[in-house]
């Protein structure tokens, strides 16, 4: 069987979809090709808006279903032209589709990744697996975070203590002891780039801060840091994954309504930014591990100004990007979902039960023949 696969991905930030075309018969894996799509203004508008209860909520899920199916298509193939390969080599593809609302503590716990992986599927003539989540919620798991399962397969090392911090629209961090017979940990610390994101859309009508210029323009407001680190989610141990339905520009501006003090925007960029990277900290500081090594990967490390802060607060010399290691931060998740693919049609488990609080490992994921 061919080991080319194509992990297709789209975070929290919904800015676009990136693809990776991954060989996987070299160790520990070859990538072929890379493309990242914007996702258009109106649909990254409609996906936004239906992460929150609404009118009309079915016809226009349904509907977006569709059209985020088609986009995710139409970039696995623009990556098939550029990388010049035939799309019979290719075993399969990896879709993790658009997160619209994720719900681990819910009475009925669900978690709800749309782009149709049958439009994926017939518009690209490739088996697709998709929906990985669900069945790791089945027995009993958060659905989240699953790349730590990848993480631990490609970059965990006997001679180091490791920790791989995703800074995408949330933040996540996997923890990969040195000693092997010791567990992986993996939880979802908070918001990432999502807060930070909404905020400068809401003031200054763009997507996201360049380089953090914005928030290193400001101040930070220690009183409201701290209102802000009392909620509940930062104290809560793991197993644990949140998203925007819970940090989102309303959960903000309610912090901020309670807030008497008046700050100026950039303040409250900066200070943003700063709980971005002390609730990292504190999630760190609380495992009790001796200066580990920090892989950095996702969309956050163009941010030159958070990283400088995780630096601070972290207090490590050992803060490195996975492109170091050879997995490129922008591309990891998308990767990760190539792996994903791969195990599921090896029959091999895609979680892992203490990252989750799964009750048992499982094949994760629905396959969709192109047939």
């Amino acid at each position: 069987m061919s080991e080319l696969f194509i992990g297709l991905m789209s975070g929290t930030s919904m800015d676009a979809v990136d693809a990776v075309l991954v060989d996987f018969q070299l160790a520990p894996l070859k990538i072929l090709a890379t493309h990242s799509q914007p996702i258009p203004a109106a649909l990254r508008d409609d996906l936004m808006n239906i992460c929150s209860p609404g009118m009309d909520e079915i016809n226009r899920l349904g509907a977006l279903d569709i059209q985020t199916g088609l986009l995710f298509a139409e970039t696995a193939n623009i990556l098939i032209q550029q990388a010049r390969i035939d799309r019979a080599a290719i075993t399969a593809i990896g879709s993790h589709g658009q997160t619209i609302r994720h719900q681990p503590d819910h009475k009925f716990p669900f978690t709800l990744q749309i782009g149709d992986p049958n439009s994926i599927a017939v518009n690209t003539g490739i088996t697709t697996i998709a929906d990985f989540r669900r069945r790791d919620m089945a027995v009993g798991g958060q659905g989240a975070p699953l790349a730590p399962a990848f993480h631990n397969a490609v970059l965990r090392s006997a001679q180091e203590n490791r920790i791989i911090l995703n800074l995408g629209g949330i933040a996540n961090i996997t923890y990969l002891p040195a000693d092997l017979t010791q567990p992986v940990i993996g939880f979802d610390t908070g918001p990432a780039n999502t807060l930070l994101d909404n905020w400068i859309n809401k003031q200054q009508g763009v997507p996201f801060d360049d380089r953090g210029q914005w928030a290193a323009s400001g101040k930070v407001n220690t009183a409201l840091l701290n209102l802000l680190l009392s909620d509940a989610y930062f104290k809560r141990p793991p197993p644990k994954s949140t998203g925007r339905e819970y940090f989102n520009v309303h959960w903000l501006e309610k912090n901020l309504t309670e807030f008497e003090q008046k700050l100026s925007p950039a303040d409250i960029q900066a200070t943003l930014c700063e709980l971005t990277a002390c609730s990292i900290a504190q999630a760190i500081k609380q495992l009790r591990i001796s200066n580990p090594t920090l892989l950095i990967c996702g969309g956050g490390v163009k941010n030159v100004y958070l990283l400088e802060r995780l630096r601070l607060q972290c207090e490590t010399d050992k803060m490195q990007l996975t492109d170091d290691f050879g997995i490129p931060a922008k591309w990891l998740e998308a990767i990760a979902f190539a792996w994903l693919a791969q195990q599921t049609l090896h029959k091999k488990p895609g979680n892992l039960p203490p990252v989750t609080g799964a009750e048992k490992a499982v094949i994760l994921g629905g396959i969709y023949s192109s047939r």
